[in-house]
Parts: structure tokens; C-alpha cells; sequence
């Protein structure tokens, strides 16, 4: 059972959880509804792969959630197309009349090296994990900047920032996940929505085929609490990135160095300030929320004019 302890409630908020009848999500889904959300459990019931379908398994939560008290409904329908998107946050609206958070956590795995991935197992990835965080955001987003309120958790990885062999499609889609998240967490910031991005290790179906056989307890519900705290309204931040994995909580950010300027380069300039363009001994950190976009620019454009760095 999920704790129930938190002074941090979710009393009339409603929850749409992708993916939320099993592993990670059913974890999010059992606590936040303990603490008192409505919880919308998205799940097709799909195989690891992605293919298939069964109403079961998301039928079977929302009867598990109802059974503890909470209100609950299940949605079959599938993120990895618009229409399923739109008719995901649809069951929302319908069955308590609002969204106040989405947590996009569908996934599915298809293995295959670079060299070997065929175009179907790549869009397959791509259509559930990245593609599937727009279909969901997309409409989730409109309402949530017309109520004036709204939260968004969505799930990176740490294999879409330093990936792993055989896994160019996953790689790929949480990598993008990046940007869709900096995106919400910009336009949204006047309207009271904010986002933020999960990157998860836990012990669910998704580890399959993978040598986890010297990992420390890594339960879903390690990460749960995690992301409870970025669905919360006293949630703080937008913009950023969470690790949560085996216990240990950390945040990743994107880093540069200060760099090198000169008013013309050749290639052979390039490679004789290599070093000091790499070097890490003075780093620029910006925060997309917080205007890193123009003060990236404008610390460059300093650089440029003769200013230094600022």
C-alpha cells in the first residue's frame, strides 16, 4: 500500500495517468488516490511491444482504486494517436468535469541496434512514448490554460540522456521529451501550469531483457513520492528534470561551458581551442522557465560585442 501520510492531498483534484494500470503508474495512480484524487487510469492493455490490446488490466485498477474509496475510472484508449489522445483527457472532462494533472507514463519497448532497427519498430517507440506526450498535452494543455491551473509530470530517462546500445527509438523519444516539457513549463508559466519531467529506474515490465540481477531495491514505489510532489499545486518548480532511481533523488540539467569567442574561425582554430572550448572549469547553467532562452543569447551576444561574458 502506498503512504498515506502526506500533509500534501489531492482532495477534488482530478488525475489522467497514461500507462497508470501497471508498474510505475499503478504506483502513481494508488497514491495519489489514497490522497484523495479522482484518477482517470489510461491503459490499452497493451503487450510490452506496444501491440495488442485489453480492456483488462485498466478496468481492473479503477475497480482496485474504487475499492478503497477513492473515485476512479478507466480509458482504453491508446496515447500513440491524436483521436486516442483527445478522447483520453475526454474521460476526464466527462466523468468529473475538469484535468488538473497529467502524467504521461505509457511506454513500450522494442530492442534493436542502429544499424538493424527497422522504420516500424521506430515509429512504434516513438508513437507511445513522445508522439503519445503530445497527443495527451495537446489537449490536456488547452484546458488547463483555460481553468488557469494545471500540472504536468512527464517520463524522460536517463536513457535519453546518456542512452544505451540497441535502444535508438527510446533514446529518441526521451530525449524530445526535453523539449516538449520546456515547452509547457514556458507558455504555461502565466497561466499557473506547470511541468516538469520524471526520469524513473524501477523494477516493472519495461526492465525485460535486461541483466538486473545486481540491482538494489528499485520498487516502483520509490519514484511515486517523487512524482506526487511534482503533481502537487505547492509544487515550486517547472521546467526541470527529476531522477529518481533505487532511492536516490537528484536533478539533471543541461550544461554549457563558457566557451571561446573570436570574431572569425577557420578549421584549424576550431581544433587548436578544442580544449578550451571543452573546458568545464566555468559553466553556464540556464533555466527554461526562467528566460534561459534570451539569456543564452544575451550572454553570447555580450561575448560577441566585447562585454565578456556578463
Amino acid at each position: 500500500m502506498s503512504d498515506q501520510t502526506s500533509e500534501r492531498r489531492f482532495d477534488d483534484r482530478v488525475v489522467v495517468i497514461t500507462g497508470g494500470a501497471r508498474g510505475l503508474g499503478w504506483a502513481y495512480a494508488e497514491l495519489l488516490a489514497s490522497l484523495g484524487a479522482k484518477v482517470v487510469v489510461n491503459d490499452n492493455g497493451s503487450a510490452l511491444s506496444g501491440s495488442g490490446s485489453d480492456a483488462g488490466p485498466a478496468e481492473e485498477a479503477a475497480q482496485a482504486l474504487r475499492a478503497m474509496g477513492a473515485e476512479a475510472v478507466a480509458s482504453t484508449d491508446s496515447v500513440a494517436t491524436p483521436e486516442g489522445g483527445k478522447a483520453i483527457i475526454e474521460t476526464a472532462l466527462d466523468a468529473f468535469g475538469r484535468i488538473d494533472v497529467l502524467i504521461h507514463n505509457a511506454g513500450n519497448n522494442r530492442f534493436a541496434a542502429l544499424a538493424e532497427t527497422s522504420y516500424e519498430d521506430f515509429r512504434a517507440v516513438l508513437d507511445v512514448h513522445l508522439l503519445g506526450a503530445f497527443h495527451v498535452v495537446r489537449p490536456a494543455f488547452e484546458r488547463m490554460v483555460k481553468q488557469g491551473y494545471g500540472r504536468v509530470v512527464l517520463t524522460g530517462s536517463i536513457g535519453g540522456l546518456y542512452t544505451m546500445p540497441g535502444t535508438v527509438n527510446y533514446a529518441m523519444s526521451k530525449s524530445g521529451m526535453i523539449g516538449l516539457n520546456n515547452a509547457i513549463a514556458v507558455e504555461g508559466k502565466e497561466f499557473g501550469v506547470k511541468s516538469n519531467l520524471i526520469l524513473p529506474g524501477a523494477m516493472t515490465r519495461m526492465a525485460e531483457g535486461l541483466d538486473t540481477s545486481q540491482y538494489p531495491p528499485m520498487g516502483p514505489e520509490l519514484v511515486a513520492p517523487v512524482v506526487g510532489f511534482l503533481a502537487h499545486e505547492s509544487c515550486p518548480v517547472s521546467g526541470e528534470m527529476y531522477v529518481s532511481v533505487a532511492g536516490r533523488i537528484a536533478r539533471a540539467f543541461i550544461t554549457e561551458t563558457e566557451g571561446v569567442h573570436r570574431p572569425f574561425w577557420t578549421i584549424d582554430e576550431v581544433a587548436s581551442q578544442l580544449k578550451a572550448i571543452r573546458d568545464d572549469s566555468r559553466q553556464w547553467t540556464f533555466h527554461p522557465a526562467e528566460d534561459g532562452f534570451a539569456q543564452h543569447l544575451g550572454r553570447s551576444f555580450a561575448m560577441a560585442s566585447g562585454q565578456g561574458a556578463g
